[in-house]
């Protein structure tokens, strides 16, 4: 497999905009009604969040992403889907590529809320 071209240059103050955190997955469950969307209940920190992700097809067994850590957009506009408030976005890698796709983690443990960057 080639990998994708690369995307169009962008200046560092565009990507300091976003901010990226590590937060732990204390729950995960399908969406109701959707056979795509899986509701992430996220730890922060200092808050919690629900993300919403489409990630079922791509994952049977949800329970393995429990405890895990994982790397999150944290300041997006919130958005509703199926119903649902999804307050940031999980990064995942491989989906775009048609690949398995495996979370954005940290290789050790990290507190909540750190920052990536």
């Amino acid at each position: 497999m080639m990998p994708a071209p690369i995307k169009p240059v962008v200046a560092k103050s565009v990507l300091d905009q976003i901010d990226i955190r590590i937060g732990t997955i204390e729950s995960a469950a399908p969406v109701p009604g959707s056979g795509k969307l899986v509701s992430l209940h996220v730890d922060f920190g200092n808050h919690k969040r629900t993300i919403l992700s489409g990630m079922q097809q791509e994952r049977p067994d949800l329970s393995v992403l429990v405890g895990k850590q994982a790397l999150f957009v944290v300041n997006l506009e919130p958005r509703k889907m199926a119903g649902i408030l999804s307050e940031g976005m999980l990064f995942d890698i491989g989906y775009e590529d048609g690949i398995m796709p495996a979370l954005a983690m940290p290789e050790h443990p990290v507190p909540n809320g750190s920052r990536a960057g």
